[in-house]
């Protein structure tokens, strides 16, 4: 294990899509080893500096701590592929407020790989600056990467934020997760200051059908596959 990978717990967890085995582990990250492709969705990159913009006061340090994880994530998997699938920037102007630091810390997690970065609502327009390639979907086999989802299958995407509350033994835990049900997955947001939506919002059943999923937990130490019908 390298310096870097250190935080990232050896933990992980399977999720099939379409009968394509990834592997999901707490950063939020998704590995499919057979293509050495790593995923990750909703980096919202500079978040922070847009909400200062319009006066709301919040750390400045999102950025770093977003690509600092993605760093480690990127260290213990070694991929040869990565796809941001959306929403990498929090708003059109984001990248134009990246430091030079952090430009530099992008451009070594890109080197000697290839990087793809999916669309999103947030950043529609990427410029072709970043590195790597920019794309609306990406479609690998039997299984397609886009932003938001449509329900469709061997579909992952992000965009939902999806979280997740269960209690048990008289104490409740609400966490970030993975939602899934075989045939299709939304990702967590990956991004230091993303939020999340509840897996009980109306847009989860639209892709999944009624609560016929699993949310796959981002717990302390490991993950925890709960039935989305389990879930508060």
């Amino acid at each position: 294990m390298t310096g870097q990978a250190m935080g990232l717990t050896a933990l992980t967890r399977t999720i099939d899509v379409a009968n394509v085995t990834f592997t999901a582990d707490l950063s939020g990250a998704l590995y499919w080893d057979e293509e050495r492709l790593l995923v990750v969705s909703d980096l919202h990159l500079e978040k922070g500096s847009s909400f200062a913009a319009r006066g709301v006061l919040l750390p400045p340090y999102d950025t770093v701590a977003t690509l600092s994880r993605l760093a480690s994530v990127i260290a213990w998997h070694d991929p040869r592929v990565v796809i941001a699938l959306g929403d990498s920037f929090h708003d059109r102007a984001a990248h134009q407020r990246l430091s030079p630091g952090d430009r530099e810390a992008m451009a070594a997690l890109q080197a000697g790989r290839d990087w793809i970065w999916i669309s999103g609502n947030h950043d529609p327009a990427l410029p072709r600056d970043l590195g790597g390639t920019v794309a609306d979907a990406v479609a690998i086999g039997p299984v397609t990467f886009r932003h938001e989802p449509t329900g469709g299958a061997g579909e992952i995407a992000g965009h939902l934020h999806p979280k997740a509350r269960v209690t048990a033994r008289g104490r409740s835990m609400e966490r970030r997760c993975f939602a899934s049900d075989g045939m299709r997955a939304v990702m967590p947001a990956f991004g230091a200051y993303a939020g999340g939506l509840s897996i009980r919002d109306a847009a989860f059943a639209r892709v999944f059908g009624e609560r016929h999923f699993t949310a796959h937990l981002l717990g302390d130490n490991r993950l925890h596959a709960i039935a989305a019908s389990r879930c508060c």
